[in-house]
């Protein structure tokens, strides 16, 4: 973040995002990933699944790994255990993305370091769309 205070960072990050690639995302409605998948594009986000068991979800294209979606990605929420965060992190820091938003119980404090030092800002064990309806509802 810049030096500037800002009253509330992840509001502010919600305001500006576009884009949000969700690396975990699935295709079962019952999966938390789906359901707050959904809700963030009902409220206007284009939404990326990132998922190499998937050929589509949410009637967007599915990619592999987050090097292949072909858009720019403001926030990459993870709903991935967290052994798998670091690479996760790694991608994103390659594609120089705003944010890395981890979801409830997705901690990884040496992946989370390695993005800030990047200049990312990092969201961790929190829900986006809790955040976000706490905020704009």
């Amino acid at each position: 973040m810049s030096s500037l205070l800002q009253a509330d960072p992840i509001a502010e990050l919600l305001k500006r995002t576009k884009t949000i690639a969700v690396v975990g995302l699935s295709c079962d409605p019952l999966r938390p990933s789906h359901g707050v998948s959904a809700y963030m594009q009902s409220q206007g986000y284009r939404i990326f699944p990132v998922n190499p068991r998937i050929e589509s979800c949410l009637g967007e294209k599915a990619y592999v790994s987050l090097l292949e979606v072909p858009e720019k990605i403001d926030i990459v929420n993870i709903f991935r255990r967290p052994e798998f965060v670091e690479a996760i992190v790694d991608q994103a820091i390659q594609l120089k993305v705003q944010a890395i938003w981890m979801q409830e119980d997705v901690v990884h404090e040496k992946a989370a370091d390695k993005a800030r030092k990047a200049g990312i800002l990092v969201v961790m064990d929190l829900c986006i769309l809790k955040e976000h309806r706490a905020r704009f509802r």
